[in-house]
């Protein structure tokens, strides 16, 4: 399948409100993909994201990365000291001290410094390339339907990891790819205040060597249990 057609299968399945969104992570030493243009203005990743699900494509090099906390997670810039020591988010109020901050940073997933130039990130229909993950944003309902469709072939259970800040930096793009397994988010701080999320969304990210493989299960899942849940 080609991504237009795994989109469009990810969209009725799962009758997503959103385009699933696509993003690739361009390593040192990579070249830039053509066709995509930069943002007009510095743009934050989970900016990014919520605007892709709604069409737009970008290119987004270190400079334009808006958020230094996601920037630096994601490998594009030196994490800076403020951030490093808990205090740029006690100071938000969201901990007890920079101690237990500095220890959500310690925590967290991300990509060697320096290791990365740009993100590419849009609508996954339209996306030439092959990217590194699949992020979609819509309702628990809608999500939880990932859940059966990850584990129909081997069974076992789904562990998600996620934290008061990052949801679509760390949790939906770096846990993803350097897992290579779904992870999932309620959204974070960040993302809620600086995007259009809905109060009752929620947020996926889905290898994309995984995908094939999940919507094979999800076509053999919807016309059955999909379709007995959804009844009201």
């Amino acid at each position: 399948m080609n991504n237009a057609e795994i989109s469009e299968k990810l969209v009725k399945m799962l009758d997503l409100r959103y385009e699933p969104v696509a993003v690739k992570i361009v390593k040192k030493g990579d070249k830039i993909p053509e066709g995509f243009e930069e943002p007009e203005n510095n743009i934050r990743h989970c900016q990014s994201i919520m605007r892709a699900r709604k069409g737009e494509s970008f290119v987004i090099p270190a400079g334009k990365h808006a958020c230094v906390v996601g920037a630096s997670s994601l490998g594009l810039m030196p994490i800076p000291p403020k951030v490093k020591e808990g205090e740029f988010h006690a100071n938000i109020g969201m901990f007890d001290c920079s101690d237990a901050a500095a220890n959500m940073i310690e925590q967290r997933s991300e990509f060697e410094e320096g290791s990365t130039i740009a993100t590419v990130v849009g609508p996954l229909k339209d996306f030439d390339i092959e990217p590194d993950v699949v992020i979609l944003v819509d309702v628990p309902e809608t999500l939880y339907w990932l859940v059966p469709a990850a584990t129909f072939f081997e069974g076992g259970r789904q562990a998600f990891s996620t934290a008061a800040f990052q949801a679509t930096c760390v949790d939906s793009t770096i846990i993803p790819v350097i897992s290579g397994n779904m992870n999932m988010s309620l959204g974070c701080f960040g993302c809620r205040r600086s995007t259009d999320i809905r109060n009752e969304e929620m947020i996926a990210g889905i290898p994309y060597k995984n995908l094939e493989i999940m919507i094979e299960a999800l076509e053999k899942i919807h016309d059955g249990p999909m379709q007995k849940a959804r009844q009201k």
